[in-house]
């Protein structure tokens, strides 16, 4: 079931689900708005000659800030990591999806690739893994909407909330955009 902005506003009051901050202005008919933050990771493409998920890459991305003054223009065809602004929260019997904002998307901005899924015990900033698929220039100012959270119940609250110790839980707690850990499985 998903939750209304009645449950959210709800659930927040009482801090079982906490999105920090959130304005009340955030909060849709059955989501919370989201902002972009300044930092991003792009790749250096003259580091190596492949990336290779089995091993851990230093300096494969770097980190680049973003001001209101100076944003990130995403080029065509290009792949970086930003984050949200906001600090998400979920108890263990609720998961919440991560979709981008239909504006944005009809001007060819993707905000994930796979990474919609916020699992149950969750606490932390939310990487993005941004896309854009038009054929110019998107300008990202940090600050600005640039995606929506829902919530699910779940039938029942799961036996190992992400974050539990032996789980392999690599971003829990990340607070700013954070690159892979993919090598971590190997």
């Amino acid at each position: 079931m998903v939750l209304s902005d009645r449950t959210i506003k709800d659930a927040l009051a009482v801090g079982r689900i906490r999105v920090e901050p959130c304005d009340p202005d955030d909060i849709q008919p059955s989501s919370v708005d989201l902002h972009l933050g300044g930092n991003f990771r792009v790749f250096r493409n003259s580091r190596y000659p492949y990336i290779d998920p089995s091993r851990e890459q230093a300096g494969l991305m770097e980190l680049v800030e973003a001001t209101a003054e100076d944003p990130f223009v995403l080029h065509p065809g290009e792949f970086v990591l930003g984050t949200t602004v906001e600090r998400i929260v979920l108890p263990e019997d609720l998961v919440a999806r991560l979709e981008g904002k239909s504006s944005l998307g009809r001007l060819g901005l993707l905000i994930h690739s796979t990474a919609g899924y916020v699992d149950p015990g969750w606490d932390g900033r939310l990487t993005l893994e941004l896309s854009n698929v038009a054929n110019l220039p998107i300008v990202l100012m940090p600050g600005m909407a640039i995606g929506q959270i829902s919530f699910f119940q779940m039938t029942t609250p799961v036996d190992r909330p992400y974050g539990t110790p032996g789980l392999g839980s690599k971003y829990q707690g990340q607070t700013d955009v954070t690159a892979s850990k993919m090598f971590d499985n190997f």
